[in-house]
């Protein structure tokens, strides 16, 4: 696509600016509308994601459009958010004290401002005062940043523009994210499938007696948990203990990541004996114990290298199993597929926290393969893992080439770098 400039420009003044078009003005925030912060109360601090009536810095950028009794823009002054920003209007909200409301607009329409902050206020944060971190804007040095206006009618024009072209970035990054989904749920479909029936599809197959599992190879054993190795639950230690020390596998490890780290992401200060009790070797495969949600429950991670010297928190639970009848590359497979979710769910019970059980957890059945079969099955599944890894990285890098695209026509569209009117009329 390519757009025309405007006939004439002149120096903004302004660095980050550069050079605008010769008819758009220069104005500080303060002097082109109201700038409020929210609200010191956090009591009811409640994001019901449709309703979002109390906006923290955090949930600026991802929050639904309904919004205020008046047109306002909400930008994140400090925490996680800054930067971000969004257009509201027709509705109700409150809103946090780390949370800019920006509205009683003079000479500027509150969709253009918000195409305006969106793409450059970040930037403008960031680069254009030397006092400015990536973590705070200050109101004083918000209200007096600089900002170049055209009329309302060409802010019109561009608004049309911006709409129109955003709309269609959105829906192409919207097919991309929902091919991404769709492919994660064909790996773990194709994983359950192998794990669970194997990779020869004329094998006699037999009734495993167990409803979500189904059919099962006729020649594969089928054993519970308990039958094929041992059970262990974490250390529980002080806060004091750790930030030094020996390396530790915490929840975090396990419940995101289908094969361990090959080092555990803290240090405690360990003894000897919780060395050796709550050791970490290869093989091992650790589940997520308790949670908030049963559906963070019994999420797994294989150790394929062992850590030395390493323990693993007491919200995990290891199972060690014996050496002669699990390959840990099988084992990396199964233990994480979906239908591990179907168990856990089915039998869990939840009172005030969700938590497994060693028992619940030895109940667990495993279909079990010759350990050559095993070996095969890891294999198919480690190429067609590879490839389903790299159909994902390519949808995502579509994703982020066109998130830059939209991003680099709002600005060009809102700093004057293009004449979008004859685009409208084409």
């Amino acid at each position: 696509m390519k757009f025309q400039a405007y006939p004439e420009y002149k120096d903004s003044g302004v660095e980050w600016l550069g050079d605008v078009p010769s008819h758009w003005v220069i104005k500080k925030l303060k002097y082109i509308c109201k700038v409020q912060t929210g609200s010191k109360d956090t009591v009811n601090a409640i994001d019901e994601g449709i309703y979002p009536f109390f906006v923290r810095s955090q949930t600026v950028e991802r929050i639904n459009s309904i919004g205020a009794d008046c047109e306002a823009v909400l930008t994140a002054g400090d925490g996680v958010g800054v930067g971000k920003v969004f257009h509201y209007y027709d509705g109700k909200f409150d809103y946090h004290q780390r949370v800019y409301m920006l509205n009683s607009f003079s000479q500027v329409l509150g969709r253009f401002f918000f195409y305006y902050l969106s793409n450059n206020f970040y930037k403008v944060a960031l680069e254009g005062n030397a006092k400015s971190t990536v973590d705070s804007l200050r109101l004083p040095q918000f209200l007096n940043f600089d900002f170049s206006l055209p009329n309302i009618e060409s802010q019109k024009d561009i608004i049309t523009f911006l709409d129109h072209e955003t709309a269609k970035i959105n829906t192409l990054i919207e097919k991309q994210q929902q091919l991404i989904k769709l492919l994660k749920e064909k790996r773990q479909a194709v994983i359950s499938h192998a794990v669970t029936k194997g990779l020869n599809p004329n094998a006699p197959m037999r009734d495993s007696g167990i409803e979500w599992l189904g059919e099962v190879p006729a020649h594969w054993g089928l054993k519970k948990l308990r039958y094929l190795g041992s059970c262990q639950n974490g250390i529980n230690i002080g806060a004091e203990y750790f930030g030094s020390g020996y390396p530790f596998v915490s929840y975090g490890d396990v419940y995101k990541n289908e094969v361990l780290p090959k080092y555990g992401s803290g240090l405690v200060q360990s003894t000897e004996q919780d060395r050796e009790t709550c050791s970490v070797l290869a093989g091992d495969v650790i589940f997520t114990r308790t949670s908030e949600t049963i559906e963070e429950i019994g999420f797994s991670s294989t150790c394929l290298t062992t850590i030395k010297d390493a323990t693993f928190a007491g919200f995990l639970i290891r199972f060690r199993p014996l050496r002669s009848n699990l390959n840990p590359n099988f084992s990396k497979y199964y233990f994480r597929s979906e239908l591990m979710r179907v168990f856990f769910i089915k039998e869990m019970n939840l009172v005030t926290r969700a938590s497994l059980s060693q028992d619940l957890l030895k109940k667990l059945p495993v279909p079990l393969p010759s350990i050559g079969e095993q070996k095969e099955i890891a294999e198919y599944l480690d190429q067609k893992s590879s490839l389903f890894s790299k159909l994902v990285k390519n949808a995502e890098a579509a994703i982020e080439l066109m998130k830059e695209r939209r991003t680099a026509l709002i600005s060009a569209a809102v700093t004057g770098k293009i004449d979008v009117k004859s685009h409208n009329k084409s």
